[in-house]
């Protein structure tokens, strides 16, 4: 079919249903390749017509007189336009080269693994057949992964109305506030005499009543009502935020 496809002028209705024939006869071809990106929660129908296209170009510039078999030279062009597709079209997120490149040879090694181990190869059998550290790997692999971003506003999925990842990943810490406060009110407390600062902590920390406080400290009740409001008309007009 190559041979007659060359003698045809490119164009014409008998080169186009050639090569169409020949397309056809080879998509099996594509199949196989496309299997291999199955772990890539992409559509295989998106990777098959990506190889589709990969196959097209392979039959295009495909020539009999290198002496090569179609399929050994059609597989590394349908194998690399599926990956461009990822590499380009599909990754949001953007990795390290030397990552990207490492994930391909990590895929490839685990492949070859996994039919040698007849089971799934660990990081570490990855690293020792790439020569390389396993962190490497481990992280190659994550970046392997990073193809799409999820929206912290988007709803999980087949639940209506239920909250996006964003109203799940954090709240607003009522206790925030109580940080500032506290700060500011040791701030202020520094300020007035010693005594005062030990009835406003009696008070408001120990929360004793005056009549408590002034039993301690063998003062009258009206004493440590005068030292209180004293106490509070001196921290507010010390109190940035009064003013």
């Amino acid at each position: 079919m190559f041979e007659e496809l060359g003698r045809l002028t490119p164009g014409t209705p008998e080169h186009a249903r050639l090569r169409g024939s020949l397309i056809e006869a080879n998509l099996p071809l594509v199949h196989y390749a496309a299997v291999r990106f199955r772990s890539r929660n992409e559509p295989m129908e998106d990777i098959v017509q990506v190889g589709t296209i990969g196959l097209i170009h392979a039959i295009d510039r495909f020539d009999m007189d290198r002496g090569v078999q179609f399929t050994t030279f059609a597989l590394p062009t349908i194998v690399g336009e599926i990956r461009r597709y990822f590499r380009d079209s599909v990754r949001t997120v953007h990795v390290p080269r030397r990552l990207h490149e490492l994930w391909a040879q990590v895929c490839a090694a685990a492949e070859d693994l996994t039919v040698a181990l007849e089971r799934t190869p660990t990081a570490a059998e990855i690293a020792e057949r790439l020569r390389v550290p396993e962190e490497e790997v481990l992280a190659s692999v994550d970046a392997g992964r990073a193809y799409r971003v999820s929206s912290l506003d988007a709803a999980r999925e087949h639940e209506q109305g239920a909250p996006g990842p964003i109203d799940r990943l954090g709240y607003e810490d009522p206790g925030l506030a109580g940080v500032e406060h506290r700060a500011l009110v040791q701030h202020l407390l520094v300020q007035l005499p010693e005594r005062e600062q030990r009835i406003l902590l009696m008070r408001y920390y120990r929360n004793l009543t005056q009549s408590q406080i002034s039993a301690e400290l063998g003062v009258s009740q009206m004493h440590v009502s005068r030292l209180l409001s004293r106490s509070f008309t001196r921290l507010r007009s010390a109190n940035p935020i009064e003013k």
